[in-house]
């Protein structure tokens, strides 16, 4: 059967989408618009969307009020909740390819929980620390935790199945580690972290946008020009060392995006769970098993399920709201429960 595929090819770079691939982008694209214009529009202060797009665009609306709200208050929250929803979703799908198990997260295998020890671990002992060193402190957390599964996996060769085992058992050590600390904390940092793992964009500003921003453009490329090589390594390490794939170095490199872009976006947002457990399912759906199409549709598909994780949590019992993390996590529980039984029934 032959199949429509778009192919660019360089002397550095091979990148072949199937023609299917825009076409969902641009759907994609569009919905997440419309969740964000949803998001933006919601709250105590409600904006009609006609004059969310109107302020956007930098027309009249009659109204000074709302560029206030929408460019303070309500916008920044939505990119980050955007922003890191992707790199949550990119993450998991590295993962996933890299350890051949479609049930493979950064939270479910550690890379979360040496994120959020290392950040914990800043809020606690070090307040008033620079906005922008937080993303940094928790990528070496995160790094230090995967170099410690990817060393303790090693077996003349990487592992996928010891390395989920070990990401698991380190997780519960740094979980525990976050746990002393907010134990034997001031309560007013205590009370800061708390809310911070429980995976929230309130109160997100400028500031965190514009500290995740330089990681996402320099991670998301480097993603995609190496989605070729997640291709071959998918294929077990046999075939992708026949097809003159490097297996450990590609499969390092790739680790060091996927842990960057799993520790900035816990460092930015706290934890979110299941984001890159749930997008990539979803994106092989739409468009299959190939990366090069699938790393820009899982991505969109988590920044969209992040923004309406968001916007449950501040209507579903407004005035209360509910981070962002609890939605995320009351979805994806179930769904990873799915996942496991028909794993199992295969």
């Amino acid at each position: 059967m032959k199949v429509d595929r778009l192919v660019i090819r360089s002397q550095k770079i091979s990148f072949q989408i199937d023609r299917l691939v825009p076409l969902v982008l641009l759907c994609l694209a569009g919905l997440i618009m419309v969740a964000m214009v949803m998001n933006i529009g919601r709250g105590e202060y409600p904006i009609s969307p006609w004059d969310i797009v109107k302020t956007v665009l930098g027309l009249d609306t009659g109204n000074p009020d709302h560029a206030f709200v929408i460019y303070n208050l309500r916008l920044p929250r939505t990119l980050v909740a955007v922003m890191v929803g992707a790199g949550l979703a990119i993450s998991g799908t590295i993962f996933q390819a890299i350890v051949r198990n479609p049930l493979a997260d950064p939270g479910i295998i550690g890379i979360n929980a040496g994120a959020s020890l290392a950040a914990v671990t800043v809020i606690i002992l070090f307040p008033g620390t620079p906005t922008y060193f937080l993303p940094l402190s928790a990528f070496f957390g995160a790094l230090l935790m995967a170099t410690l599964i990817y060393s303790l996996a090693w077996n003349n060769g990487s592992s996928p199945l010891l390395f989920i085992l070990m990401g698991v058992g380190l997780s519960a050590i740094a979980t525990a580690f976050t746990s002393l600390l907010i134990t034997f904390g001031e309560i007013y940092h205590v009370s800061e972290a708390l809310v911070w793992l429980a995976g929230s964009v309130h109160a997100r500003t400028w500031e965190q946008v514009f500290s995740l921003l330089p990681w996402l453009l320099v991670l998301i490329p480097m993603a995609l020009i190496l989605a070729r090589h997640l291709n071959a390594l998918n294929l077990g390490d046999d075939v992708a060392k026949g097809l003159g794939t490097h297996v450990e170095w590609q499969r390092g490199l790739l680790l060091l995006v996927g842990v960057a872009l799993a520790g900035t976006s816990v460092a930015t947002a706290g934890m979110i769970g299941f984001v890159g457990l749930i997008a990539p399912h979803i994106g092989r759906q739409l468009v299959g098993p190939n990366h090069q199409g699938l790393i820009p549709t899982a991505a969109l598909l988590g920044g969209m399920f992040v923004v309406m994780a968001d916007f449950l949590g501040r209507t579903l019992f407004a005035p209360i709201e509910i981070p962002c993390g609890v939605v995320t996590a009351a979805v994806g529980a179930p769904y990873f429960l799915y996942l496991l039984i028909t794993n199992r029934k295969k």
